[in-house]
């Protein structure tokens, strides 16, 4: 018997057709390119690398900016003409999909709304520049120091000074750095790979080495997001004796921490001494609504000026409508059903692969990718490189999945009741939405499975997953187009008896032994090979039940501009968004 824990005001509209929105893995992950790095490794830094700049776009003809992101009909200042020029005022309203626990790059798990606002008040030693390669941002340069690849050399750009004034120098970024590594959650996806000791040596006022254990040949791809944050080394230490300061951030960024009332209104004000050019916005104000429909209400109703989403009935909403702007994102983060491979019954790969069988995949993804989302079968969309052809996911088959739990129940009686496998599945709380999910997922499962549906509140959720407290969980995560950035959730090093961001808990050496060989390889085939190899690998465990491919939507309506006008230091136009997560430091607010 299917029991769906559910508040009685979810049950009563369980039946209306809606999207999916779902908990996103703890560790952000860091994103570049998909290409490999040159073979010859040269310093990045300097002004050479011209990055095509993202084109004006006034029809749904909209350019590819990178593999899976399109910009449509979002305005830009560069050719506007002189009455439409960049003009400093106004606050920018912004729309989350969650609040963040805390906004403490060292210490926080930042998902897409904490890295969000988190982005307004640090910056990154790295960015992403519209081609999706990573290029110095805070950093002047970073190049290998050896052969092997196990050494990085990074210096920092010289007379950039915190908020409260505090200098950005080496010893600040190996502050950050150490702190990171030292941090017992945020650490765990770094630890591993680093040495006990010596993982940085600061060489003078602006030059560090990173060491690590394993060869790397992309590691400034971890550079770009939130290991590459750097904050104020005595706000670190501060927040060390008082963690209520974590909601308090200072970084290096264009905008300055106000104010934060948690579930609220998070307020940062311009930064009129930002070392990286004019800030136009007085402020941004950020808020979270956890349900899709009100976000793009409040968007409608000209409370908010932008959001994101992923809900694919209203992401197609928004696209239809002429009198708003949106960035599309589906670059990478995944919707699927993760299978805790650590604790009965799912230890059996007979009871994985049943419920794998079991899925109903097609009506899922029909009721609820509604032709927006795409069906996903791996970690990678058709346009990567690293995509295999080869790896279809299964599903819709459930005379092979009753035959398997047959087989299993015959074996471990005591984990069945009245021949079905009994199971928990787990999902974040999202109204409507997760009912209607459970409600298709069962379709299939129940004439497998006697499934206990449980619906918790999302950092609930993040934190069962991440103890491994759960037996099947709905999760979204590897939104990174450089797929090593993503190791700490494939790899044997990285499961725990605590916490572990392998959330299956699977351990494939074999699949290890890729990984790595992927992440020093110089030559993009050798990477490319790798990579589908350990997506079959993947397949073959049947740990996830792959269903969609996440479509971030960042929308804005008519009055912002400047959205993707961001570049480098050195002038390399920078990628608008990355799975759901903005910058507003080119963002200007017109009559």
């Amino acid at each position: 018997m299917t029991r769906i824990r559910l508040p009685r005001a979810t049950i009563a509209v369980a039946t209306l057709v809606c999207c999916a929105l779902i908990s996103a893995a703890c560790s952000g992950g860091g994103s570049s390119s998909s290409d490999s790095a040159p073979e010859d490794l040269p310093a990045t830094g300097g002004g050479d690398d011209e990055s095509p700049a993202i084109d004006d776009v006034a029809t749904t003809d909209a350019p590819v900016v990178d593999e899976g992101q399109v910009v449509e009909d979002v305005v830009e200042s560069e050719d506007a003409g002189e009455e439409t020029r960049p003009a400093p005022g106004g606050t920018l309203r912004f729309a989350l999909e969650a609040d963040a626990s805390g906004l403490n790059p060292t210490t926080s798990p930042l998902s897409a709304p904490g890295r969000t606002m988190a982005n307004a008040v640090f910056d990154t030693l790295m960015a992403m520049d519209a081609d999706g390669n990573p290029v110095p941002y805070l950093a002047e340069s970073i190049e290998p120091v050896d052969g092997d690849l196990t050494r990085w050399r990074l210096v920092v750009r010289e007379g950039i000074v915190f908020h409260d004034g505090t200098p950005l120098t080496a010893d600040a970024v190996q502050v950050n750095y150490e702190a990171q590594l030292a941090s017992p959650l945020i650490g765990l996806a770094q630890l591993p790979f680093f040495p006990a000791e010596g993982a940085t040596t600061v060489i003078d006022d602006r030059t560090i080495e990173f060491s690590m254990l394993d060869p790397n040949a992309v590691f400034p791809a971890w550079l770009t997001s939130q290991l590459g944050m750097v904050a104020s080394p005595d706000w670190l230490a501060a927040a060390a004796e008082d963690p209520e300061l974590n909601q308090e951030p200072v970084g290096t960024g264009p905008f300055v921490f106000d104010s934060r009332s948690k579930d609220s209104i998070t307020r940062v004000v311009r930064n009129d001494e930002w070392w990286g050019g004019e800030v136009y916005l007085d402020a941004v104000e950020f808020r979270p609504v956890s349900d899709p429909a009100t976000r793009a209400d409040l968007l409608f109703g000209g409370e908010i000026e932008g959001l994101h989403t992923i809900d694919p009935a209203i992401v197609g909403d928004l696209r239809d409508d002429d009198s708003v702007q949106n960035v599309i994102d589906e670059t990478g983060q995944e919707q699927f059903v993760q299978l805790n491979a650590a604790v009965p019954p799912f230890d059996d790969v007979r009871a994985r692969k049943a419920l794998v069988l079991a899925t109903p995949l097609q009506l899922y993804r029909d009721l609820i990718g509604l032709g927006i989302a795409r069906g996903a079968d791996q970690m990678f969309i058709p346009e990567s490189n690293f995509y295999n052809p080869d790896v279809v996911q299964q599903g819709d088959d459930p005379v092979a999945a009753a035959a398997l739990a047959a087989e299993y129940c015959a074996d471990v009686p005591d984990g069945c009741s009245d021949g079905k496998i009994d199971v928990k599945f787990q999902f974040p709380s999202t109204g409507v939405v997760g009912a209607r999910q459970a409600e298709i997922l069962d379709r299939g499962w129940g004439e497998v499975f006697n499934v206990d549906f449980d619906q918790l509140s999302q950092p609930e959720h993040i934190q069962q997953v991440a103890f491994g407290q759960y037996q099947a969980a709905l999760w979204r995560a590897f939104g990174s187009l450089e797929p090593a950035t993503q190791r700490h959730a494939l790899m044997c090093r990285t499961i725990a008896g605590g916490i572990s961001l392998n959330g299956p808990r699977f351990c494939s050496e074999a699949r290890d032994a890729l990984i790595l060989d992927a992440q020093a390889q110089l030559d993009e085939a050798a990477r490319v090979a790798d990579w589908q190899g350990i997506v079959q690998d993947m397949n073959d465990a049947f740990t996830y039940v792959f269903l969609l491919h996440t479509v971030w939507d960042n929308v804005f309506n008519e009055s912002v501009r400047g959205v993707c006008d961001r570049t480098s230091p050195d002038g390399v136009p920078l990628r608008c968004v990355v799975n759901g997560v903005s910058w507003f430091d080119s963002v200007w607010l017109s009559d």
